[in-house]
């Protein structure tokens, strides 16, 4: 079974400086942290925030070029927690039907929230990911984490993101 969910914000761990989308249902009753990197945060951010670029970033070209190619996202789903790390599918519908494709959940979010697909994550990985981030001994949601990730992101210039190499 899997739960609708929705992207609450962003926030930074405060011991490791790595940002964290939250995921929260609709209903409010369960949040899913997943520590992604800066560059996607960056990503994601800049989507929620409405904040378009003079050239088409990573995610934005992708969503391109599924419109060119007529390609739909149906969803996407967080389906596995593993050795602490999340995984995820992207559904896209073709005129062939529906095929799912691997990604990481970081990713997946930000082409979501582009074709505006619904995020479902799977009760099994909710429960998993409450166990674990119960044994955490420091605060996750903190609002001055949100501040800090926004300097950080205000300083960011277009230009900056070809210097960084993967």
């Amino acid at each position: 079974m899997y739960r609708l969910m929705k992207v609450a914000g962003l926030v930074m761990d405060p011991q490791t400086n790595t940002p964290i989308v939250i995921l929260n249902d609709p209903q409010g009753d369960h949040h899913l942290p997943i520590w992604i990197g800066l560059l996607e945060a960056t990503s994601i951010a800049t989507e929620l925030e409405k904040i378009k670029f003079p050239r088409p970033m990573t995610h934005d070209l992708v969503k391109n070029l599924l419109d060119h190619l007529h390609v739909q996202v149906e969803k996407i789903e967080v389906c596995d927690l593993r050795e602490n790390t999340y995984y995820a599918l992207i559904y896209l519908r073709t005129e062939m039907g529906v095929s799912p494709i691997d990604s990481r959940p970081s990713d997946a979010i930000a082409i979501a929230l582009r074709t505006n697909a619904p995020i479902y994550v799977k009760e099994d990985v909710l429960r998993r990911s409450q166990k674990v981030t119960e044994k955490k001994t420091h605060p996750v949601f903190r609002q001055e984490d949100k501040h800090n990730l926004e300097d950080l992101l205000e300083k960011l210039n277009p230009e900056d993101f070809g210097k960084y190499k993967m």
